[in-house]
């Protein structure tokens, strides 16, 4: 009988170690999370945008700003476009951009009003539109590294569908909403072994992930979908 319990334990050990192995594997490969680049935990990613930046690896991809079918809010032009008070935002996005330094850049948008309109408020250049940022669920990695040239950094004006695609190909989790105007930031750099994410910042968290790029008015838009 002592013998019969001996085995049974021992099975039941060998059942809880094999368990709690699975479950560690699994924990291990699941993806992970896109980091937001405004918690202080992600310090040192924040400090690799700035470095890659500088270096012209990174490639940015921006949700366009308030769109105006979905608000109450006055409308800066036709209906498909953004809102008045979505404006500000972008410039003040813009002059965040402007504070990494926008002289290694290459500024492309999608063709939607909405994303034309983001990208005008931003830049003071003319910004040319690409298709392929709306039509993006399936090659939107693939697209962005054929049109980033090395050793310039890249800034797309695009839509949260884009920026979900985009997380996908990187095999991060999915779960992160994109706001309007919050732009993601890809590493670029083949060197590392292939693209590499380092993550988000909202549109009222810059000052918090690079100081410089601090400005006094700043709106806290809500998320909405695609």
């Amino acid at each position: 009988m002592l013998r019969g319990l001996i085995r049974h334990r021992n099975t039941g050990v060998v059942i809880a170690a094999s368990v709690l192995t699975l479950m560690l594997t699994l924990h291990l490969l699941a993806p992970v999370a896109v980091p937001n680049l405004a918690q202080p935990v992600n310090a040192a990613r924040a400090l690799d945008v700035a470095q890659e930046w500088a270096k012209g690896n990174v490639i940015a991809l921006v949700r366009h700003a308030e769109r105006c079918d979905r608000s109450s809010m006055p409308c800066l032009g036709p209906l498909d476009g953004i809102t008045v008070r979505a404006t500000r935002t972008a410039q003040v996005v813009g002059a965040d951009f402007k504070q990494l330094g926008l002289a290694n850049v290459d500024i492309y948008s999608s063709q939607m009003t909405r994303t034309r309109q983001t990208a005008d408020a931003m830049f003071s250049r003319p910004v040319a539109s690409q298709d392929w940022l709306f039509k993006c669920r399936r090659s939107i990695l693939h697209d962005a590294l054929k049109h980033k040239v090395p050793g310039r950094n890249l800034v797309l004006i695009t839509h949260s569908e884009c920026m979900d695609a985009m997380v996908t190909d990187l095999h991060a989790a999915t779960n992160t909403s994109f706001g309007y105007a919050t732009a993601l930031f890809i590493n670029a750099d083949g060197a590392q072994g292939g693209p590499q994410m380092l993550g988000y910042i909202e549109p009222e968290h810059w000052s918090k992930v690079i100081p410089l790029a601090g400005t006094p008015s700043r709106y806290a838009i809500e998320a909405s979908q695609f």
